[in-house]
């Protein structure tokens, strides 16, 4: 590991000081006040809500409570997208994110919810998945209410709409 104090003026390579060992990082990731919002009405209601910059005319999803391109703020700008959507990118996923292998083969994809600029990405129904590609129309497959905890896995996949 390498460290400098930010007030040391160093002016020769033989001058940084190092530290040996290891540092161990741990950290909780919360989804902010934006993607609790989302996740509770995709629990509550089974809908899908992002924001809408009206400066932009770009639609957040997963939501955002300020543009990220003009830095407008979105507290107000709640609008209702999809459930359907079109299939941007598509792959299919053998391994876990550890590296072990799935036991079965899972077909992932980046989509765009009807009425959002922004992507998802989520599971494709494996009954369905063979014929998925880019440009595929997609609808969300939520689990029955009870079921729901809050959590992006609310929605079981996406699978193909009729044509």
């Amino acid at each position: 590991m390498l460290f400098r104090s930010s007030l040391e003026q160093i002016s020769q390579v033989e001058n940084i000081h190092y530290v040996h060992g290891d540092m161990p990082v741990t950290f909780q990731y919360t989804q902010g006040i934006a993607g609790e919002r989302f996740l509770r009405e995709l629990l509550e209601n089974g809908r899908f809500l992002g924001t809408r910059c009206a400066q932009c005319a770009y639609t957040y999803l997963p939501p955002r409570l300020y543009c990220e391109r003009c830095f407008a703020s979105l507290e107000d700008a709640w609008v209702e997208v999809g459930p359907q959507g079109t299939v941007e990118a598509v792959t299919v996923a053998h391994l876990d994110l550890s590296g072990e292998p799935l036991a079965e083969p899972q077909t992932l994809a980046l989509i765009r919810l009807d009425g959002a600029d922004g992507l998802l990405v989520h599971r494709i129904d494996d009954a369905d998945a063979a014929g998925v590609e880019i440009g595929t129309r997609v609808e969300a497959v939520l689990r029955p209410q009870r079921q729901r905890k809050g959590s992006i896995l609310d929605i079981r996949y996406f699978k193909p709409t009729p044509s």
